[in-house]
């Protein structure tokens, strides 16, 4: 999505998209240098990258790779998931966290969500768990932490791994700790440019397991090791997911301001709950004891006007109004209902996923654009009744 240097002139006909970056000259700047350096890959601002997210989440170690979808993937080879395992995910997320479960042969197993924050269901899990289960996979979705203690005594007691996708939630505290620094295995980030900040396509395992953060790092570069006598060693089959510096200078750049993107985030959905006037539509909450990212605002339109989701989308698009939907769940696309998954597995996302719309939310939001959005989804639903 491109930058949008004069967001106001938005409000006047422009499109409002449902997600985008924030640019600045400073990010300019930054990936400039880089490129005058002479290090455009595998270099010094990688590094710098890496060692502030490691003190923005207070994590151990921090591994950066080429995008959100193949730091799962290394997660979860890290994990030890192979053909055969079954790995419980929510039904409500995006493909990747359950292509790359697939990728390694193993079986996603599907658990249901729930009604308030649209996270998975912890009190569904155990349910699920078999001689197959090898991993638990929550989801942050739209930056808010699930129920964790929950989810980490459940894991303990069947003996499980528990890597969080996080890709929604750099930023979200649970129990006053960040997200990335929590008791799991493993926690994955995305930083594609919709995120809550960007390095165009990107990504990040983050870990406080040494042993965890050595393999990570040797899978990420081609399974090679480095001796102590300046060697490279190929130890396991691994891959070219490294992250350039002229990325790594962009994320360095943008961590400067994270504190403020996320302030704004918060600030627009504190706006939004303020400015909706039909109580029909479901507002997303956040659990007590947590803060949400806000990487999304996923509302729940009215049963009476769910089916016309796709003319209310078309309608807000006439209008200047970016949306989107997410997600169906991951089983109902066409590619899983060949696997044999089938409709009615997880019926609370199911009825989400019907009735979710994503209206615009990032950091650049402005008051105006905001109550636009409002006024012309109230109209809409109004007209369609």
């Amino acid at each position: 999505m491109a930058n949008r240097k004069q967001s106001a002139k938005n409000v006047g006909g422009k499109i409002i998209p449902y997600g985008t970056q924030s640019i600045d000259a400073s990010d300019v700047v930054a990936v400039s240098r880089t490129l005058k350096s002479g290090w455009l890959t595998q270099g010094p601002a990688v590094l710098l990258f890496e060692q502030l997210l490691q003190k923005f989440t207070g994590a151990r170690h921090t591994i950066a790779v080429s995008n959100g979808t193949v730091a799962l993937h290394i997660a979860y080879i890290t994990a030890g998931i192979t053909k055969g395992d079954e790995v419980i995910i929510p039904a409500n997320t995006f493909a990747a966290t359950a292509n790359m479960v697939l990728a390694l042969g193993g079986t996603p197993v599907f658990c249901d969500i729930r009604t308030d924050t649209y996270n998975i269901d912890e009190k569904k899990i155990e349910r699920l768990i078999t001689n197959k289960t090898k991993a638990i996979v929550p989801v942050h979705y739209a930056g808010a932490p699930c129920e964790m203690d929950t989810i980490h005594k459940i894991a303990q007691k069947h003996n499980l791994i528990v890597i969080e996708d996080a890709c929604h939630a750099l930023g979200a505290e649970y129990k006053g700790v960040k997200v990335g620094n929590l008791k799991s295995d493993m926690a994955v980030f995305s930083f594609h440019p919709v995120k809550i900040l960007t390095t165009g396509e990107g990504g990040a395992v983050l870990t406080n397991n040494a042993e965890y953060a050595r393999r990570l790092k040797r899978l990420r570069s081609h399974g090679i090791e480095r001796t102590p006598d300046g060697f490279n060693h190929m130890i396991e089959l691994g891959f070219n997911y490294r992250l350039t510096d002229i990325q790594s200078s962009l994320g360095a750049s943008q961590m400067k301001r994270i504190k403020l993107f996320l302030k704004r985030r918060r600030s627009v959905a504190t706006s939004y709950a303020k400015l909706f006037k039909n109580k029909k539509i479901m507002l997303p909450s956040v659990a007590p004891g947590t803060l949400s990212a806000w990487h999304l605002y996923p509302i729940v339109l009215p049963k009476s006007v769910a089916s016309k989701r796709g003319e209310i989308m078309r309608k807000l698009r006439e209008r200047g109004i970016g949306t989107q939907v997410h997600y169906p769940p991951v089983y109902l696309h066409p590619y899983y209902k060949k696997l044999g998954y089938k409709e009615g597995l997880c019926p609370v996302a199911e009825d989400f996923g019907r009735r979710e719309l994503s209206i615009p939310m990032f950091a650049d939001l402005t008051h105006a654009e905001q109550k636009k959005v409002v006024c012309e989804l109230e109209t809409i639903i109004q007209e369609l009744r």
